[in-house]
């Protein structure tokens, strides 16, 4: 009981700050929205994983869910400095040339940096695997509570990858059109 109170105080805490931080880093709403977008698809593959392994909601599988949000927030915003340097880079070249950037331009951009992304984010979430992995099989002491840390982890990892090389370049674009 102690802990759920604790935890209905550090959830929404934790998710305020990832807002400021992303706010303070980006100067933009637009951009802060779309990596807050990430967290559902990301906690959308730590449920489905915690759904599939048999694992009820826990303080432990909540603390794994906290950390998903800092990873996922984190690949969120790689991905949109990468595809604002793409575009500010071909929006550069337009300029000395004269000429105006276009939709065609604009996708290049967008192709350009989301193919930047693609292995650092796998670096990343090889990285996560490799070291969660192992505490998904063990059986010793402790275990049980690790592997409820580690599984939404695990099946975030999976579902964000997919959103942060699709889904966000895809609504970067369309926002950009509109600008």
């Amino acid at each position: 009981e102690r802990a759920k109170k604790r935890l209905a105080v550090v959830v929404p805490l934790t998710l305020l700050i990832i807002v400021l931080l992303l706010y303070l880093n980006f100067r933009r709403m637009t951009e802060t929205l779309i990596v807050m977008l990430s967290l559902p698809f990301a906690l959308v593959g730590g449920l489905w994983l915690m759904y599939w392994m048999g694992f009820n909601y826990s303080v432990a599988a909540i603390v794994g869910f906290i950390a998903l949000a800092g990873v996922a927030a984190e690949t969120g915003v790689i991905m949109l400095i990468y595809l604002d340097h793409a575009l500010e880079a071909i929006s550069e070249k337009r300029r000395s040339e004269g000429k105006t950037l276009s939709l065609s331009d604009l996708n290049d951009a967008i192709v350009e940096g989301a193919v930047e992304r693609v292995r650092p984010k796998m670096m990343t979430v090889v990285a996560i695997m490799a070291g969660l992995l192992p505490i998904m099989w063990s059986t010793g002491t402790g275990s049980e509570v690790m592997r409820r840390i580690a599984a939404p982890m695990v099946g975030g990892m999976v579902s964000s990858t997919v959103l942060t090389l699709v889904v966000i370049p895809v609504i970067y674009a369309l926002i950009k059109r509109r600008q």
